[in-house]
């Protein structure tokens, strides 16, 4: 760690702006948070304008002539490590940031925030022209937003920066065309299998109250910190806050808890990452996430390589067969968490496989709608159409189909990538950390998680933003980062299941 006399006053001011603007993009997030889960629906013309109050108050810190100058003059400092990382990634942000207007900044998130309420309604009655208008909207926002960033470059390649700022499109794109190369002969082979897999919440009714008990007691056996966290319910799952306070949410279906029990240990995932990050570096690039890509990359271990493992089952079973009064075995359980849907029409509860169509679809999509080779109102068609290529399945309503997902009413296109990204890097740290901790499987069967709660802190959580996408994988696990250990796991996992 550098001393004083090795940083410059440029540095620690620049620091502190930063620090400022980062503590209302904070409150920005609980006013988000507050408003998919707690405020009473009338309240969204007043949170749209506080929201966006906050952007560009944020936007006016960050955009000034004394930030720009306290960077340059970090810059010509020649300053180590870690200071060095810090002052790349604030670099980066500026140099985005200040091409935008503050006129755009806050009508982005005025408009974000108002279309909110019309996706839940739209949904709720799945109907795609109700929202289709707030989409329009939402795009062409985002057209002009990237084309004040770099007008030269493709708007999809500017926005899935925002996300993910350290690899290339290219990279998620040549990731995505090894998936479907891979899975869809993989998936096709298991349909044909002869395997009859265990579905052992067939037919059963499982109570919102049973499931949220069994959540909590989910996250307790997960070590969730409840005295910085809590669990709610919401449209679609999600989890934000910050190393202080990380908060999930999940949602029921009376007819299928394992949706649930995914979901929540999905976001349990996001919520240890967040926590995980260095308290001390709040505020600061060090103190926060490196992208959405390794982001997905602790949401999708905790939910696939721990929570629909077999050795997760055999400890697990006995604490859902308390709550529902089942008697489902470990062996069961395990099968149910894992065989692979036919009638796989939505993205959350879609099997481990399929899912990746799911997130090639909806890529696929939000290209042609940038690019403008796609109306907006042609997307329910185009969406259905897809969905029979890639999964053989046709949604019957809207809800069912393009309307399933929130993300197009927070403006967040370009973000999907990084579902798959993520899974593919969360296969290659698992494998890593199954090198590193002795009888890891034995420990995950015992609910012990200390050994790989200590082993992601160690080599994803503590570094925060000081390192590169790639670097960072590079330095957990020794190699590059590739598809290659997900498509070995997938092969090696299913391949066992269905017998092949």
């Amino acid at each position: 760690m550098a001393t004083q006399d090795t940083v410059p006053d440029a540095y620690d001011d620049l620091l502190e702006r930063y620090k400022r603007a980062s503590y209302l993009g904070d409150a920005g997030q609980v006013l988000a948070w507050d408003q998919e889960v707690m405020m009473p629906e009338g309240g969204t013309p007043a949170r749209s304008k506080q929201k966006s109050a906050l952007s560009g108050a944020q936007h006016d810190i960050t955009t000034s002539d004394a930030y720009s100058e306290a960077l340059e003059a970090s810059e010509a400092a020649d300053l180590p490590q870690p200071e060095a990382s810090v002052v790349r990634e604030i670099r980066r942000e500026y140099d985005r940031d200040a091409k935008v207007p503050k006129s755009l900044v806050e009508r982005i998130s005025e408009e974000t925030s108002n279309a909110l309420p019309v996706w839940k309604e739209a949904k709720s009655e799945s109907d795609w022209s109700q929202f289709a208008s707030k989409v329009e909207t939402l795009l062409n926002l985002k057209r002009e937003y990237a084309e004040h960033i770099d007008p030269d470059a493709d708007t999809y390649e500017v926005l899935f920066a925002d996300f993910e700022p350290w690899l290339d499109l290219s990279v998620a794109e040549d990731i995505l065309a090894q998936l479907r190369d891979e899975l869809v002969p993989l998936i096709q082979e298991l349909n044909e299998a002869d395997a009859d897999l265990a579905s052992p919440f067939a037919g059963g009714t499982y109570p919102d109250d049973d499931q949220m008990a069994l959540a909590r007691d989910t996250l307790e056996r997960l070590q969730y910190p409840f005295d910085r966290g809590r669990i709610d319910t919401a449209p679609h799952p999600f989890s934000t806050g910050t190393q202080f306070d990380a908060r999930v949410t999940t949602r029921f279906d009376e007819s299928d808890p394992i949706s649930s029990i995914g979901s929540v240990i999905h976001e349990f995932g996001h919520a240890t990452y967040t926590l995980g990050l260095p308290g001390e570096h709040y505020g600061t690039p060090l103190g926060q996430h490196r992208g959405l890509s390794v982001h997905e990359s602790q949401s999708r271990l905790w939910e696939n390589h721990v929570g629909r493992s077999k050795a997760f089952w055999e400890g697990y079973a006995p604490i859902v067969n308390e709550h529902f009064g089942t008697d489902i075995s470990p062996q069961a359980g395990y099968e149910g968490a894992n065989q692979l849907y036919p009638n796989n029409l939505i993205r959350v509860e879609a099997d481990e496989l399929t899912y990746h169509m799911h997130i090639i679809l909806r890529f696929e999509i939000e290209r042609d709608l940038l690019a403008g080779d796609l109306d907006v109102e042609e997307v329910p068609a185009v969406w259905n159409d897809k969905m029979e290529e890639y999964l053989g399945v046709r949604p019957e309503t809207d809800a069912e189909g393009c309307l399933q997902d929130i993300h197009w009413s927070h403006g967040s296109f370009g973000y999907f990538p990084t579902y798959s990204l993520g899974s593919v890097m969360a296969a290659q740290l698992f494998a890593a950390a199954e090198d590193d901790i002795p009888e890891l499987d034995a420990k995950i069967r015992d609910g012990e998680f200390d050994a790989l709660h200590d082993w992601l802190t160690e080599n994803v959580h503590r570094h925060g933003q000081r390192y590169k996408t790639n670097r960072l994988v590079k330095e957990a696990t020794g190699s590059e980062f590739t598809a290659d250990a997900f498509v070995a796991y997938a092969n090696e996992k299913f391949g066992d299941l269905y017998g092949l």
